[in-house]
């Protein structure tokens, strides 16, 4: 079984709606049956997927790439996409905005998180743990 997963993105209305679809087909693949635990980072995995591909459209970037990637602690996901510049907590574009368009779920949810510069743009990336197997738990 691959542990790791590229889907090119395309754009348009819908893409987090598909990429989150693919990226809970990826967990399911991984992971199987989920315990309540699990769920809940599974679920993490979903919002926090949306919220890199929304910061980048939020900061007047295209989202071109979505990478996942199954750990010995969890999943990594990693967005690239053209906005310019470093993403920022709190950065200028955060002015009278919620706190959701400026990382706050990836900074609350993500084990780490960060980004790499790339010729055009970048990737943000954030790791979201995943609870060792409980082989004695049962699944839901």
């Amino acid at each position: 079984m691959a542990r790791s997963r590229r889907y090119v993105l395309g754009g348009g209305p819908g893409t987090a709606g598909r990429l989150r679809d693919l990226s809970a087909q990826a967990v399911r693949d991984w992971y199987g049956p989920l315990t309540p635990a699990a769920r809940t980072a599974a679920d993490d995995v979903l919002l926090l997927v949306t919220e890199l591909v929304g910061h980048a459209l939020r900061r007047g970037g295209a989202p071109y790439e979505l990478r996942l990637d199954r750990s010995a602690h969890g999943v990594w996901v990693q967005v690239s996409d053209t906005a310019p510049g470093r993403p920022l907590p709190q950065d200028e574009s955060c002015s009278g905005r919620p706190s959701t368009a400026c990382l706050y779920l990836v900074q609350r949810l993500a084990a780490a998180w960060g980004s790499v510069p790339r010729e055009h743009g970048r990737t943000v990336w954030c790791e979201v743990p995943f609870p060792p197997a409980d082989r004695g738990a049962r699944a839901v």
